[in-house]
């Protein structure tokens, strides 16, 4: 007997792939609730800083999905000379995500309540990097921090950095009995086949890809963030009409902070034993923070390498 009582648990921390064969077109879907959660209770900022962190977020699970393999990496930086938000760090690693904010308390409190990309960021750049385990390769790209919103400035990377045309649609929903959720929405138009070409061959007039941004573009923020509606069902109400659209399955996303007492304790003991003696307090402890999880690991000198 199947339940009717929707399971809004299976459509969030999830992302979903697919591809528009007819249209040389690729796309992703995420949507995160309870890891979200996870990564804000660790923190407490305040509302406009929790709203970019969750955009920050889902950006992250989108872009990181598309690696290949499961241990390549894809990190999301955006720093600033002067404005509220000072470094904003979030990174995607086989389905594990985290991020962190680092601002200006009584600056923030001089800007509206809802501000925008500029007044929190000011002057600054966003870098992605992808370091791809596969092949070995990183790559960087970096452009500056402009536009609207966050996911403005992303879809200038592609056009700039990558020479992709592409949309990015990013959406958060605060508070309320369902917690924190945020969605994202990625696609891209590859010319030449599912596989793309070099970027240098990408076409950023295509007929066929201006089909697809339109209909990519009626996208809600409701659709996005809503924990009842299967993201199968957003890729079918966008683009029922086509001859082929193929799903190509996703991954389950968790809360990915890597931080272990035994770990750090095996980086430290790699310092030369003076260096590891002028790290260690008077009461000859270690103290390492981690900015992701918002926690101190004291380690004893006398194990740091152990």
């Amino acid at each position: 007997m199947v339940s009717s009582t929707p399971n809004f648990e299976a459509e969030l921390d999830r992302q979903l792939g697919f591809t528009i064969p007819g249209r040389h077109a690729r796309g992703r879907l995420v949507r995160i609730g309870p890891v979200l959660d996870q990564v804000l209770a660790a923190h407490g900022y305040p509302p406009a800083i929790e709203k970019v962190l969750a955009e920050a977020l889902a950006l992250t699970a989108l872009l990181g999905s598309t690696l290949k393999g499961d241990q390549g990496q894809m990190t999301l930086q955006a720093q600033t000379e002067s404005g509220v938000i000072e470094l904003l760090v979030c990174d995607y690693r086989a389905g594990e995500v985290r991020g962190y904010v680092k601002f200006d308390a009584d600056r923030l409190a001089e800007v509206p309540a809802d501000p925008t990309l500029f007044a929190l960021f000011g002057k600054g750049y966003l870098a992605i990097t992808f370091d791809q385990a596969v092949s070995g390769e990183r790559y960087q790209g970096i452009v500056p921090l402009e536009g609207t919103s966050l996911a403005e400035a992303a879809e200038n990377y592609f056009c700039q950095s990558e020479q992709i045309p592409s949309i990015i649609r990013l959406a958060a929903a605060q508070g309320g009995a369902g917690g924190c959720r945020a969605g994202g929405m990625l696609l891209q138009h590859l010319p030449e086949g599912e596989e793309g070409r070099e970027r240098l061959h990408t076409r950023l007039d295509h007929p066929e890809w201006e089909h697809v941004r339109m209909l990519g573009e009626t996208i809600s923020v409701e659709e996005l963030t809503d924990p009842a509606l299967p993201l199968e069902t957003i890729v079918w109400r966008l683009f029922n009409e086509e001859d082929e659209v193929r799903l190509l399955g996703g991954q389950v996303l968790t809360r990915g902070c890597r931080c272990d007492v035994a770990h750090i304790g095996s980086v430290i003991g790699k310092f030369p034993e003076d260096e590891r003696a002028a790290m260690a307090g008077d009461d000859g402890i270690i103290r390492v923070d981690c900015a992701f999880c918002a926690r101190s690991f004291p380690i004893p000198l006398a194990e740091a390498g152990e």
